[in-house]
């Protein structure tokens, strides 16, 4: 075999092979991205396994992606500091008829519902660490479920203005006029979704009777002995489960309204 051909035959090769992977590459990226189960196993299907938030963490219940707590040898923030980051987040995202709802303080970070004063809708969730008492977006169902005031579905992990892991989210721009509060999935019927995943998952475990209904999921406590043990959300059309692993160990709630 001459050599010509030779080599014109290895860049065949190479070619095909970089065919089958980059199509091996996009099928695995349609299976995984926005389906209904990708983050917590195929809900679709009655199944609420894990997924990418599985493992074990200070909760107990797995540090997932987004567990733990880079200020960890800080003392956990209090409800007024919360406050506080809260309404400057609000004041410097430009929208307004918004307002603190509820803060919960938990080892790992605090946390915060911001309502709109108009509708009695949860707006989107709040996050602030013990070192930098700087609110930002919550990840999980806030930043992926939100359809009102969710940046990420509007430009990405890193979209906007240096993008929601940078602390701008660029909601101000990423609000669209109109959003339905409606949703296929009841109030009632999220209690009953988020209860059989902890019956499942944390035995013992009791979904809270109240969620907050944002634009697209629910998010909810849950208790163990009595005890506020963690938070989980709903989404509003397909019922997946999403527990939050990030909160660690819950030590106190205060509602702002």
């Amino acid at each position: 075999m001459n050599t010509i051909v030779r080599n014109t035959l290895i860049v065949l090769a190479i070619l095909v092979l970089a065919a089958g992977i980059f199509f091996a590459g996009g099928m695995f990226a349609r299976a995984t991205s926005f389906g209904p189960g990708w983050m917590m196993g195929n809900y679709g299907n009655n199944g609420y396994g894990p997924g990418m938030m599985g493992g074990r963490g200070n909760n107990g219940y797995g540090p997932g992606m987004m567990g733990g707590n880079a200020y960890s040898n800080a003392a956990p923030l209090t409800i007024e500091q919360m406050k506080t980051a809260a309404e400057t987040y609000i004041k410097n995202s430009g929208l307004d008829g918004l307002e603190v709802g509820e803060i919960m303080i938990f080892d790992n970070n605090a946390y915060a519902i911001v309502m709109e004063k108009s509708t009695g809708m949860g707006a989107f969730e709040l996050l602030a660490d013990s070192g930098t008492q700087v609110a930002y977006p919550e990840y999980g169902p806030n930043m992926m479920w939100n359809l009102k005031y969710g940046g990420m579905s509007r430009g990405g992990m890193m979209g906007g203005r240096g993008g929601w892991m940078m602390g701008s989210w660029n909601i101000g721009n990423a609000t669209p006029a109109n959003v339905s509060a409606d949703m296929p999935v009841t109030q009632e019927q999220a209690i009953s979704f988020a209860q059989a995943y902890l019956d499942q998952y944390i035995p013992g475990a009791t979904a809270a009777d109240d969620p907050t209904k944002f634009y697209g999921y629910y998010t909810m406590d849950f208790e163990q002995n009595g005890k506020v043990a963690g938070m989980l959300s709903v989404n509003g059309y397909n019922g997946q489960v999403f527990l939050h692993t990030w909160h660690g160990t819950f030590v106190e709630e205060s509602s702002m309204k």
